[in-house]
């Protein structure tokens, strides 16, 4: 039965895949480079990502560290509201459905197992913009890892159900119930959500991948596992460090498929009275 409910959650996540494919196939062109030279080129770049976005900071602008503070003290606004909202959706009641897949869809198994399946398929049919993607994928989702894995050790943060409040911490904690921040889940879902979307130039296919990345984020919430913060710096997280390397990968020239600079841009806002993260299509 369990092998089952696996297969299920896999076979969805191709079906919504294959409902997009199309404009990342049809550009295909033919390579004559052997699967193994492929390979290892992906593993450099892959490499040359991660380098980069962790070497980032060190070359910070005014710009870069502004947005950093605007993040920080958006944090801390919605923190305020960390106990109630958390109150709010645990009392609800989703499908089981929706908790499930949201529960399958950002775990690491199915995660590694779907990356791993659309980087094949785009390695042994040399597809180019497939393997630009999932090249994304790895190196976003392995820094987006590191951090998130430090961050809930360093912080200790207290999840919600566990009779402590929001602002509750014990830091360098390795206790399961002080691991709430950020959101595992929600880093995963939301890092191959906005890598697979950036490939797309249609609004409503990127309206689609992300709906669907959204799941899992949403799913915790409901399930009571996370704070609304957990889950939203999970997600700004996922979004800088893709867009960060999927700059790189551009202004490098390591696929040459599309010379044409990555159509999304992601801007958080923070105003007296709103908090916002603005994408421009």
């Amino acid at each position: 039965m369990r092998c089952y409910k696996k297969a299920l959650y896999f076979f969805i996540l191709l079906i919504a895949f294959k409902t997009n494919a199309q404009s990342i196939v049809k550009k295909k062109t033919i390579d004559t480079t052997s699967i193994g030279r492929l390979l290892a080129y992906d593993a450099k770049q892959s490499f040359l990502g991660v380098k980069h976005s962790f070497s980032r900071p060190f070359s910070w602008k005014k710009k870069d560290f502004t947005t950093l503070g605007t993040v920080i003290v958006g944090a801390l606004a919605l923190s305020t509201i960390d106990d109630e909202s958390s109150a709010f959706f645990t009392r609800q009641k989703p499908p089981k459905l929706f908790q499930e897949v949201g529960t399958r869809f950002g775990s690491p198994q199915v995660y590694f197992i779907a990356n791993a399946g659309l980087y094949g398929y785009g390695l042994f049919t040399k597809n180019e913009k497939i393997r630009k993607t999932s090249v994304l994928i790895i190196s976003s989702s392995f820094t987006t890892g590191v951090i998130q894995s430090l961050s809930k050790t360093v912080f200790g943060r207290a999840r919600p159900g566990n009779g402590f409040k929001s602002n509750e911490f014990r830091f360098w904690s390795n206790e399961p119930g002080f691991h709430s921040f950020p959101s595992g889940h929600t880093v995963l879902s939301v890092t191959m959500a906005h890598s697979i979307a950036k490939q797309f130039n249609n609004t409503w296919s990127k309206v689609s991948v992300y709906a669907l990345g959204s799941i899992a984020p949403i799913s915790r919430l409901f399930a009571g596992a996370h704070w609304l913060t957990d889950v939203g710096i999970g997600a700004v997280l996922s979004i800088v460090v893709v867009d960060s390397i999927d700059n790189f990968l551009f202004k490098s020239e390591a696929y040459k498929y599309n010379k044409k600079k990555p159509s999304i841009s992601w801007n958080v806002s923070f105003t007296g009275n709103q908090i916002g993260l603005i994408g421009t299509f």
